[in-house]
């Protein structure tokens, strides 16, 4: 039994064949997925996948790659959202460094407006965090009394357990799994599970048997079972700890078997 805790399902690449794609999940154990918005043009589309298929859990954010769809209002938006629907978490939101033309300090200025909308409502962050985990954590510092995962995450174990600390854990997925990701083989070897969860990020993020085709959230064993060889442990104790860790972290019930 499986946790997706994060899997874009709403995304237009999901629109030709949802149902199925839901089916092969389930076929595969994942009995439950969390779902980051993006900008608050998708909530809606989200809140209606969410709905629609048992075991998928909303969350509602403003990610920093889609910086130039924001505006300020948006955040008055996002706490009425938070107090209407009772999302499982604030997010997808945090910082990205990588890519060129978004403003730093605009990206600043929303992710941690939305901390303290985490904080104030007392729910779990799910952080992008590219090329900038140490600035994340500078600004998770800065508010304090927060909880979360830093998703598909790339940073190193100095970083993590720094995160740790703070109430965070990191989540991993598909990259986990390809031969040269050496930085992130050690990483799987050495945290240890309290820290650990297991995601798609599908539609993207496919490991390397699905390299150049659309991931989907049926592809989680196999992050599971890239998981377990590197640390050389079983599979199914692997899969109960990082579930319990999702279950806890997002207040999840937990889904049927």
């Amino acid at each position: 039994m499986l946790i997706d805790t994060h899997c874009h399902f709403d995304a237009p690449e999901f629109d030709a064949d949802r149902d199925a794609a839901y089916a092969r999940a389930l076929a595969a154990g994942v009995r439950a997925q969390v779902l980051p918005a993006v900008s608050a043009a998708l909530w809606p589309g989200l809140k209606a996948v969410a709905a629609r298929y048992p075991g998928l859990h909303a969350a509602y954010g403003l990610h920093p790659c889609y910086l130039d769809e924001h505006r300020p209002e948006h955040l008055d938006t996002l706490r009425r959202w938070i107090e209407a629907e009772r999302p499982v978490a604030v997010g997808e939101c945090g910082l990205d460094l990588f890519v060129a033309g978004l403003d730093p300090l605009a990206q600043e200025r929303y992710f941690v407006a939305q901390l303290k909308l985490a904080r104030d409502f007392g729910l779990p962050v799910i952080v992008h965090a590219r090329r900038a985990v140490d600035q994340v954590l500078k600004c998770i510092g800065r508010i304090g009394a927060l909880r979360g995962v830093v998703h598909s995450f790339a940073g190193s174990r100095e970083q993590a357990l720094r995160l740790r600390e703070r109430g965070f854990l990191v989540s991993l997925g598909g990259p986990l799994g390809y031969p040269r990701a050496n930085r992130l083989h050690r990483l799987a070897r050495e945290l240890p599970l309290a820290c650990l969860m297991l995601e798609t990020d599908a539609p993207d993020q496919p490991g390397p048997a699905h390299q150049g085709t659309r991931n989907e959230p049926a592809y989680l064993p196999e992050v599971l079972a890239t998981l377990a060889a590197l640390r050389e442990e079983a599979p199914a104790a692997i899969a109960a700890a990082t579930t319990r860790n999702a279950l806890e972290l997002f207040g999840l019930p937990a889904p049927a078997a």
